[in-house]
């Protein structure tokens, strides 16, 4: 986990850069404090610009505290959780895992997220032993340009801030958006021209890795920074059909599942693949897959959230 000077490193590190100056990224934020036994606390926090804490994080540190809790043979399989309450990113997250059972093959732990003595966050994760089966098969990974092909998120927003086409209205929040210091790289796979931008499906695929290095072998971290990472703009894919017609006034997760198939690396590209099957009584539902780039599915995710809009003017 990280140290203090890891902290200095990553403040330092502005933009997009060097992938082996700035290691600590994503772990840094997902490092927890011991205070007792299975209670940690955790003081760093990224957040977006709703001065909320981000949900990817918290999901993110609450598995970092109940893989605490295990032996080393067993990983995750499936996670469930709810966002009880809006997180303050001005102090500090307490996490209380509870040993809910120790099996054989399977094991599970419940982890409370608590600010203000109220829980902000609950989840149920649950271990297994590996274990070889005659039973396999997978969907297809959709054939895309690699990442190596494609512009990256920052170049692709400047892209749409120079079109002379693009309304002045839109471009307050691209802004905002390309401002943001995420610890993860993003490319879009065919990303909407100006002119596209207004009749979007609810559907979206990017690459997305951690920037810097993370272990080979330290497989729990990986699982944890896919939990940060499989929040980062999942539940935006409900917007998609009605961003710009319609003006965000809340947006917030209320449940995140996800289920683990495969062993990867969250420091090597994998292709995000989300879609919002449904929408409506101001709610989304959005499923998303990460791939591999050998294409193994290694993730499954599904979350569902609060969306409220109102009329842009």
């Amino acid at each position: 986990m990280s140290t203090a000077q890891d902290l200095k490193d990553k403040q330092s590190c502005g933009g997009d850069p060097p992938r082996d100056l700035c290691s600590v990224l994503v772990t840094s934020v997902l490092n927890l404090e011991p205070l007792d036994e299975d209670l940690y606390r955790a003081r760093h926090y990224w957040f977006p610009t709703t001065q909320r804490l981000f949900g990817g994080q918290i999901v993110g540190q609450a598995l970092v505290a109940a893989a605490k809790s295990v032996s080393e043979d067993v990983h995750v399989h499936s996670l469930h959780c709810y966002f009880v309450r809006a997180g303050d990113p001005k102090i500090p997250v307490l996490y209380q895992v509870e040993r809910t059972r120790t099996g054989t093959s399977f094991s599970v732990r419940s982890v409370k997220a608590i600010q203000h003595g109220k829980p902000i966050f609950i989840c149920q994760a649950s271990f297994q032993q590996a274990q070889p089966s005659p039973l396999q098969h997978q969907f297809s990974m959709p054939i895309v340009s690699p990442p190596e092909e494609l512009l990256d998120y920052e170049t692709l927003i400047d892209q749409y801030l120079r079109d002379p086409d693009l309304q002045e209205k839109y471009r307050v929040g691209l802004n905002r958006t390309a401002a943001q210091d995420v610890p993860i790289e993003i490319k879009l796979v065919n990303p909407p021209t100006v002119s596209q931008v207004q009749s979007m499906e609810p559907k979206q695929m990017f690459w997305v890795r951690a920037r810097g290095y993370i272990g080979e072998g330290d497989i729990k971290m990986h699982c944890c920074v896919a939990a940060y990472i499989s929040d980062y703009a999942f539940l935006g894919t409900a917007l998609l059909p009605h961003y710009f017609q319609q003006k965000v006034h809340f947006m917030v997760s209320l449940d995140h599942s996800m289920w683990f198939h495969a062993p990867f690396r969250a420091d090597h590209w994998m292709l995000y693949e989300c879609e919002s099957p449904w929408a409506g009584g101001s709610r989304g539902l959005v499923h998303g897959r990460l791939w591999r780039r050998d294409g193994v599915l290694a993730v499954s995710c599904a979350q569902e959230g609060v969306i409220r809009l109102k009329p842009r003017i």
